[in-house]
């Protein structure tokens, strides 16, 4: 297969400002304006590329980003949301009908869990949750009713790794439509040049990195893509989940250094999990050769962008993680807070946290201790600093 270059296809696009401005100018508009009634018509049945007719079918910066993310991930098409959630329930709701089911990885992300599990019952669809990493659970819990599989490319929170290429394989068997997730590896891993059908993002994430703008992608076939934004039926049209232009804007010029900064969070990631197992802490990292699915990943990879800024440590108990990450806090290492993708260390635990929906007893049963810490590994210049002073906490506090 031909190598994919992703942050070369992002900067090879050039988009001008109305003016001559090296970024493009923002339509601070919610309606716009034609010289024909026709073109109005035209424009609404989707058949007159070019023009706008309401913000929330389209913008120029709307498109503009969608465009680069698009080019990111190596798919035909791309359409921004409001929100990661609002990328991912649309694709479901479109995807998925009464009487429909899906096989989702257990290990998501706990909005997307709470979906699945507690409002698609609402609409007649059916969540199966397996353990991703195993092909035949997946393929055992295939039915005829079965119409999406569900993954992250890396989980969260306990950074399973799915084999995309395996799970493709599958999904072409079955005649199922591939989805995956792939927040926590932007540039790392392509999903789509993997066999993907629809792949989302939370740009929110390490994609815009600066923990100020919330927002979603869906990457996929322009057909795909025509069918969420249809006037009719499209369920990213009609729920309404619209990316402001501004924020969009702010998103794209943010775009353009992920390249840097996923080598920088990726290099520090690794380097504290390599010194982690070291001093004999249970680490969680893919980079690691103990990762179960360290081979599945490095295999997906493209090596250049490493293997992500996202780590776990399992320090024992819900008490020393909390008095753990509240030292650290005050050591000015990281700030205890969910999310990530920043240019600072973010650390929380995930089961009283992001990962709260779960269930308690679905927790233990996939491994979600109360004394994980999740990190994401911020853009620190000497790593080799923090780690030091991370460690004197981790002693100071009897973990070490």
């Amino acid at each position: 297969m031909e190598p994919f270059h992703p942050a070369d296809k992002i900067q090879d696009l050039q988009y001008f400002g109305e003016f001559g401005g090296v970024n493009p100018s923002i339509s601070d508009s919610s309606t716009y304006t034609f010289l024909s009634a026709k073109t109005m018509f035209d424009t609404f049945e989707g058949n007159a590329e070019g023009c706008y007719l309401y913000s929330r079918h389209s913008s120029p910066m709307n498109l503009y980003l969608s465009q680069a993310l698009a080019a990111m991930e190596g798919t035909e098409s791309a359409n921004v949301a409001a929100s990661g959630m609002g990328a991912i329930t649309s694709v479901i709701m479109q995807l998925c009908h009464a009487g429909d089911e899906i096989v989702s990885s257990r290990t998501i992300y706990g909005g997307t869990y709470a979906f699945m599990k507690n409002m698609l019952p609402n609409w007649g669809i059916k969540t199966h949750f397996v353990d991703i990493t195993k092909l035949e659970v997946v393929e055992a819990a295939i039915n005829a009713q079965t119409k999406v599989l569900y993954c992250e490319t890396v989980s969260n929170p306990l950074l399973e790794v799915a084999d995309i290429e395996g799970l493709a394989n599958l999904a072409r068997k079955y005649n199922l439509k591939l989805v995956v997730d792939n927040t926590f590896s932007p540039l790392s891993v392509a999903p789509a040049k993997l066999g993907a059908d629809v792949v989302i993002h939370s740009l929110t994430k390490f994609i815009n990195g600066s923990s100020d703008t919330v927002g979603g992608v869906v990457c996929a076939s322009q057909e795909f893509i025509n069918d969420l934004k249809n006037v009719n039926n499209g369920a990213m049209m009609l729920f309404g989940a619209t990316m402001d232009s501004l924020r969009a804007s702010s998103i794209l010029k943010n775009l353009r250094t992920l390249h840097i900064r996923m080598k920088q969070h990726s290099h520090n990631a690794l380097y504290l999990a390599t010194q982690f197992e070291k001093d004999g802490l249970k680490v969680v990292y893919p980079g690691l050769e103990s990762h179960p699915s360290h081979a599945v990943y490095s295999k997906m990879l493209n090596k250049e962008y490493g293997f992500g800024g996202m780590l776990t440590l399992d320090v024992g108990t819900l008490d020393r993680a909390n008095a753990l990450m509240e030292l650290m806090q005050h050591r000015n290492l990281g700030y205890l807070a969910v999310s990530l993708g920043f240019y600072k260390t973010l650390f929380s635990a995930p089961g009283t946290s992001t990962s709260s929906e779960i269930p308690l007893e679905e927790q233990i049963e996939m491994g979600l201790t109360d004394g994980l810490i999740r990190f994401s590994i911020g853009l620190d210049n000497d790593i080799e600093r923090t780690y030091g002073l991370m460690k004197s906490c981790m002693i100071e506090l009897g973990i070490l």
